[in-house]
């Protein structure tokens, strides 16, 4: 178990929140950052990534936008190291991961669902978007298994639970 101090960043860990500001007074930057170094860490990866808390409108509109789906989710992952047909990336971002998007909304609504605080289940999709841009899926049932049994140990690592 990982028992730096958060104080102390990962050495090529450089995470970008942002929070849309209606959700500003509801959640804390740092942790958020805090949830996904750890998840960096945990999977011994450096590198950059973006954590956005949008609204379920937002959400909605970068899962039609980009996806094809016109709906609002809970999490969304965008690799920036997935090659994406008629995409070319910079060179400058061979260090860039991806961005995860959460819905505040649909985070807070399936935590009152599961009976748990909504803090963990933003920090759970955090995790699991992370995890999305780290390589791991869900497609078949070895597979999730492994993704949830690793989304929650870092869970713990990082007092999430």
């Amino acid at each position: 178990m990982d028992r730096r101090s958060y104080a102390e960043e990962p050495v090529g860990c450089d995470v970008d929140v942002q929070i849309a500001p209606a959700y500003a007074g509801s959640l804390s930057e740092v942790r958020l950052r805090q949830i996904a170094e750890t998840v960096l860490h945990a999977e011994s990866r450096l590198g950059q990534v973006a954590v956005v808390v949008t609204d379920d409108e937002g959400i909605r509109e970068l899962n039609r936008d980009f996806l094809g789906n016109d709906e609002p989710t809970d999490v969304l992952a965008f690799s920036a190291q997935e090659e994406a047909e008629g995409f070319v990336a910079a060179p400058e971002v061979d260090d860039y991961l991806g961005d995860v998007i959460v819905s505040y909304p649909r985070a807070v609504a399936q935590a009152k669902e599961a009976g748990h605080p909504a803090e963990r289940e933003i920090a759970l999709l955090i995790v699991h978007g992370l995890l999305h841009l780290l390589g791991y899926d869900h497609g078949d049932e070895e597979e999730r298994a492994a993704m949830w049994a690793r989304q929650e140990a870092i869970l713990a690592m990082n007092n999430a639970q």
